[in-house]
């Protein structure tokens, strides 16, 4: 493997420290990734383990007594920019638990209920994982618009994206043609399942859409709903909510029913866990289609470990394929620039490869433009184009 991702672990010895390693792992394997991408390194191997140009993450565990330990190696990785997330444990104690270099550094508290969001910050510092966080609600207005705003607030309190449609779509868009767009753009759906859903002609679409779109569903059924015989009961993580779950057994009215603080704790957790999964598998399918293309044109595509793709190509040409999730950014044309100068690749042309279906004709147009005028061989190809792609080249 030619790079390797290095987590860095400062701080306090702590037994919260060998459960985060546990579930990172996990995480790894269940994206599809080999558990050798990581490289574990503590602070009495940084000297000779800790190489400055590879991508690296610190986690620094905080300590009840204020007794701080790697002050020195912290500094040394702050200055080689180096991200470091301050782990503390009781509440209000992040200065007395973490030392004074790292007031800086947006910390978290640990709970078990964030040890899947404090594994995915990892992920995402090493782009593993999209560092966008984007859910999208779907609901029935009539039914369930209380439990909907307060997980909208709840998500939004955790750092997540989320698209809810009586908050996020702006004055004068095209209502179902951004709502389609934000969909594509999602990483996990939170879907109400209430007995009348889909009665509703869009709550269908909806459901068909994200069925198209292979996005991961977090589907919260409601109490007294028979899910066996809703059409929906194959959807890949139901939960079945009871009277217990809302504020004074309050579920079916839709203005005044809220869930428990705990029941919205466990949700959260879900959707950090299902956003993980849900990506490695829309990763595959979308390797998979570029593959069975390339195929058919006698194309020797090869994977890497690392879940991209490479071609080599006549005169010592190659060509990388990285397949990218949701709505490219600009920022993905940079963060694969990073990535081939980390693989040492020299003549080399990149494309992003992503799913165009849905995607607003705006954005794909500003794609377009992207392509023409970024100097460097770096473009992004959507998925109607594989086909053009692969003959003309």
């Amino acid at each position: 493997m030619k790079y390797k991702y290095q987590l860095i672990l400062l701080g306090s010895d702590v037994s919260v420290k060998q459960d985060i390693l546990d579930r990172l792992i996990q995480e790894i394997e269940n994206l599809g990734l080999p558990k050798e991408i990581i490289k574990i390194i503590t602070s009495k191997d940084v000297n000779n383990e800790y190489a400055g140009n590879q991508p690296s993450f610190a986690v620094y565990f905080g300590d009840v007594d204020g007794n701080f330990k790697d002050v020195n190696v912290a500094e040394r990785l702050i200055k080689d920019g180096t991200m470091i997330l301050p782990v503390f444990f009781n509440d209000s104690s992040f200065s007395k638990e973490i030392p004074k270099i790292l007031y800086n550094q947006n910390g978290i508290q640990y709970k078990v209920t964030e040890l899947n969001r404090i594994v995915n910050i990892i992920l995402e510092s090493f782009e593993l994982l999209r560092i966008t966080r984007k859910v999208f609600i779907s609901y029935k207005r009539n039914e369930s618009s209380s439990v909907a705003i307060q997980l909208y607030e709840a998500l939004e309190a955790h750092n997540f994206d989320v698209f809810l449609d009586t908050h996020s779509i702006g004055k004068g868009e095209p209502f179902q043609d951004e709502l389609w767009h934000r969909m594509t753009d999602c990483d996990a759906i939170v879907l109400l399942n209430t007995p009348q859903f889909l009665e509703s002609h869009w709550c269908k679409e909806e459901f068909a859409e994200a069925g198209a779109k292979q996005i991961g569903i977090v589907q919260l059924v409601w109490p007294n709903h028979n899910v066996k015989a809703d059409v929906t009961s194959h959807l890949s993580y139901p939960q079945q909510m009871f009277e217990s779950d809302f504020i004074d057994d309050i579920y079916n009215d839709p203005d005044y029913s809220k869930l428990k603080k705990e029941t919205v704790e466990k949700i959260i957790q879900e959707v950090e866990s299902v956003r993980a999964r849900n990506l490695a598998a829309r990763q595959d399918n979308l390797i998979t289609e570029f593959r069975n293309i390339a195929d058919r044109h006698g194309r020797t595509i090869t994977v890497q470990p690392e879940k991209f793709l490479t071609e080599d190509l006549k005169g010592g040409k190659r060509v990388v394929y990285i397949p990218t999730i949701g709505i490219p950014q600009s920022m993905s044309c940079q963060s694969a620039e990073i990535k081939k100068e980390l693989l040492g690749y020299k003549d080399v042309t990149v494309r992003l490869i992503y799913d165009d279906l849905r995607i607003r004709d705006k954005w794909l147009k500003h794609l377009e433009w992207l392509n023409e005028n970024f100097k460097k061989d770096i473009k992004t190809l959507k998925k109607q184009d594989f086909e053009s792609w692969l003959q003309q080249n």
